[in-house]
């Protein structure tokens, strides 16, 4: 038992990241129990696909409303409070959604408003989170503990997660936020006993809005860190259009069910988990420029054969491509971008990143129908092909100089 705790989260890694890890596999948990408790809850209040679709922008928006505005708060206070509060009102809004429920009072009103509620506290935690992590493991350990966080997300979350959250509805609606509302509550626990370094901004606070611009100057006179910014936008724009009709390109391509396409998240995430199990070794023997080469051009790939394949089978191979492709670039540019940022930009660097990722997503999304509309459903995985063929040939190069952002802060810690 000890050789596979060892193997799973290492004693170098410290007590805190053990904190830490703990208390993310738990709101994991949680937050997978609502991925599929949340649009059943919706569809229970109402049948019109308007709101049904608001429920999932509601969840979405506060990440361009609010993110920049929690990468300044992430860099001013003290991450693991920020964690705390706001997971706290995390808990908070989940009692009162749970209380409406109970007494009969919910209305798609109060489900909406609780699901935006519970989005903007999201963007607060979870800020203040992907922060926490360098400032408890060596930057070289980054990599492995960047693959373990990610791996808990795909089995708790993913696998987990949303099929318990199906199950407790049917039990009854308001288990699966009850589950939800003490997940996020032990996580606060958890993540209460991790001792961080001083940090904050030191003195009389500056105006917000010149504290964000000095996160997207950093980032743009970064060059590997802008290039990787660019490349996350992008393949977001590309990955964004091209998943957005999934369910309708695996009912009128490959002609699959709703089981069908539940299996295609459950392959996905049988890729991930191969692809962060897999990920310390694959550091260890392969650069890290044919790391960030290598599952670049396999999601590339991967649209290409979508677009062109109406076989089940191959299909299927893709998304588990995807799958190991997906988590491990997720692993190494975590890892890379956190090395490259001195801690006391990482909040509002991290902040500018989900802003790009979020708006490629909602970018992708809004090319999406237009495309599948003129040309066919096959046209949204043509359009991510060809764009992220072209944007991979235009960055090939400069990968080189991305990979190794980090080595000025590396060089520094193995002489200090």
């Amino acid at each position: 038992m000890s050789a596979l705790v060892e193997a799973v989260v290492p004693v170098r890694l410290g007590r805190s990241f053990r904190w830490l890890l703990a208390s993310s596999w738990t709101s994991q948990l949680g937050d997978g129990i609502a991925l599929a408790a949340g649009p059943l809850l919706v569809a229970s209040q109402t049948s019109n696909p308007t709101l049904v679709a608001s429920a999932a922008l509601l969840q979405r928006l506060p990440w361009l409303l609010f993110a920049l505005y929690a990468g300044v708060l992430a860099d001013r206070l003290d991450r693991r409070r920020l964690v705390v509060v706001a997971d706290g009102l995390r808990v908070v809004v989940l009692v009162a959604l749970v209380t409406t429920l109970l007494t009969g009072t919910v209305s798609i009103a109060v489900v909406l408003a609780a699901m935006f509620a519970l989005g903007t506290a999201e963007v607060f935690a979870d800020t203040a989170t992907s922060a926490l992590l360098p400032m408890v493991v060596a930057k070289r350990d980054l990599g492995v503990g960047n693959a373990r966080l990610m791996g808990g997300f795909l089995v708790l979350n993913q696998l987990v997660g949303a099929p318990l959250g199906a199950a407790l509805f049917a039990a009854g609606r308001h288990w699966p936020f009850l589950t939800q509302a003490v997940c996020v509550a032990l996580g606060v626990v958890l993540v209460s006993r991790v001792r961080l370094p001083a940090h904050g901004t030191a003195g009389e606070p500056r105006h917000i809005a010149a504290e964000v611009r000095e996160g997207w100057r950093w980032v743009w006179h970064h060059r590997p860190v802008r290039t990787l910014a660019l490349t996350i936008f992008t393949f977001n724009v590309t990955w964004g259009c091209a998943w957005s009709v999934l369910v309708l390109y695996s009912r009128e391509r490959l002609g699959l069910g709703e089981v069908g396409f539940g299996l295609i998240t459950t392959v996905i995430a049988v890729g991930g988990i191969a692809g962060t199990l897999s990920y310390g070794r694959l550091e260890r023997r392969v650069p890290l420029a044919g790391v960030m080469r290598g599952v670049l051009l396999t999601e590339t790939l991967v649209h290409l054969v979508l677009a062109l394949t109406s076989s089940v089978p191959v299909a299927m191979v893709a998304f588990l491509a995807f799958g190991v492709e997906a988590f491990v670039w997720g692993t190494t540019a975590s890892s890379v971008r956190q090395r490259a940022v001195p801690t006391q930009v990482q909040g509002r660097v991290g902040s500018v990143y989900m802003v790009g990722l979020q708006g490629g997503l909602v970018i992708g999304a809004l090319l999406a129908g237009p495309l599948a509309h003129v040309w066919g459903i096959t046209a949204p995985f043509w359009f991510a092909f060809a764009g992220s063929a072209l944007f991979l040939a235009l960055i090939w190069r400069e990968l080189g100089h991305v990979a190794h952002a980090d080595e000025e802060t590396l060089a520094a810690e193995a002489s200090g």
